[in-house]
């Protein structure tokens, strides 16, 4: 997996993701930056997800509000540190908006590095989860990080495949 250098993973502090798909990038971007869309694909299901809030800009706030299935809602919310459009989102839930300190940070806290690349036929889609400790990491991780993020990207998919006017996703 590669990533900008500044972000080399850590086998010890650093979760991991990456797949492709057979959707456009300018899509799954679509689907990472809108409010309407994150709100069908951030939470797997049977979770669900009532509120998106996104200021696309470093400093601007990347906030949802997921809910359980016994009605139990948690935020995950940070601060956005870098955006090129298309190509890259880097958050973190250490701070909130304006880059002032999250009083109230997910646990773990972590910084996520999502990167789009396009393929002949679709998008990979490389996910980076940068935690302070090999700790935390182990913690994200128990809390189904994989099994979860990877959930939530199938759900993505069939969002992007909605969108385009597709009728069965493949991917």
């Amino acid at each position: 997996m590669s990533f900008p250098p500044a972000h080399r993973p850590d086998p010890s502090r650093d979760l991991t993701l990456e797949r492709t798909v057979d959707v456009p990038p300018e899509l799954v971007w679509a689907a990472w930056t809108r409010p309407e869309h994150v709100k069908r694909w951030f939470s797997p299901a049977p979770y669900t997800t009532v509120e998106s809030e996104i200021d696309l800009r470093p400093g601007g706030t990347f906030r949802n509000v997921v809910r359980s299935p016994e009605g139990e809602e948690t935020t995950v919310a940070g601060c956005y540190l870098d955006v090129v459009e298309g190509e890259r989102l880097v958050w973190t839930s250490v701070l909130g908006p304006g880059y002032r300190p999250a009083l109230d940070s997910f646990d773990p806290p972590f910084t996520a590095v999502i990167s789009l690349s396009p393929t002949s036929t679709g998008t990979t889609y490389r996910a980076l989860v940068v935690h302070g400790s090999p700790e935390h990491a182990s913690r994200h991780d128990e809390m189904g990080f994989r099994d979860g993020w990877s959930a939530a990207w199938d759900q993505l998919v069939t969002v992007v495949h909605e969108l385009r006017g597709d009728r069965t996703p493949t991917g």
